[in-house]
C-alpha cells in the first residue's frame, strides 16, 4: 500500500510505502521506550504503569508547544532550536514511550490512518468548506 498526496497541479504522487513509514516508526517507537525504561521511568510489571498519568505528561508537553509558539521562544536547553520544535518532540517521545511500553502498534496505525485520512470526505477541502463542514 502506498501513501499518496496531489501535488499544486492536481497531479497524483507516492509519498511513502506503508511498510517502511510504519517500520520507522516502530525502530523510534522501540528506540524512546527503551531508553525512558533504562533510565526507571517504568515499573517493573508494565501493567502498573500510569497510563492516565503519561497521557496528561502528552498533553503537557503540547500545552509547552503552544506556549513556545506563543510568546516566540528558543528552547531553554537545545536554543538554537525554537521551542515549539523541541516541545513537538517531547510530545513525540512520550508518545513512543507509552506506546512501546504497552506493546502499541503504532507504527502501523499511523501508516493506516494516513492512508484511511487520504479517502475520508470530511479531510477533503471541498467538504471542509461546506455548511457544517470542519473548519479546522
Amino acid at each position: 500500500m502506498k501513501l499518496q498526496e496531489t501535488d499544486t497541479n492536481g497531479a497524483v504522487v507516492e509519498v511513502a510505502d506503508y511498510q517502511i513509514l510504519a517500520h520507522s516508526v516502530e525502530i523510534v517507537t522501540t528506540m524512546c521506550h527503551g531508553l525512558s525504561n533504562a533510565a526507571g521511568w517504568w515499573p517493573q510489571n508494565k501493567l502498573e504503569r500510569n497510563v492516565p498519568e503519561a497521557l496528561c505528561l502528552i498533553h503537557s508537553e503540547i500545552s509547552e508547544a503552544l506556549e513556545g509558539f506563543r510568546k516566540d521562544k528558543a528552547d531553554e536547553h537545545l536554543d538554537h532550536h525554537a521551542s515549539l520544535t523541541v516541545e513537538l518532540a517531547d510530545a513525540i517521545i512520550r508518545i513512543c514511550d507509552l506506546a512501546g511500553g504497552l506493546d502499541l502498534p503504532l507504527g502501523k496505525a499511523l501508516a493506516e490512518k494516513l492512508c484511511y485520512n487520504q479517502i475520508r470526505m470530511d479531510h477533503k477541502l471541498s467538504e471542509r468548506a461546506k455548511a457544517g463542514g470542519k473548519k479546522f
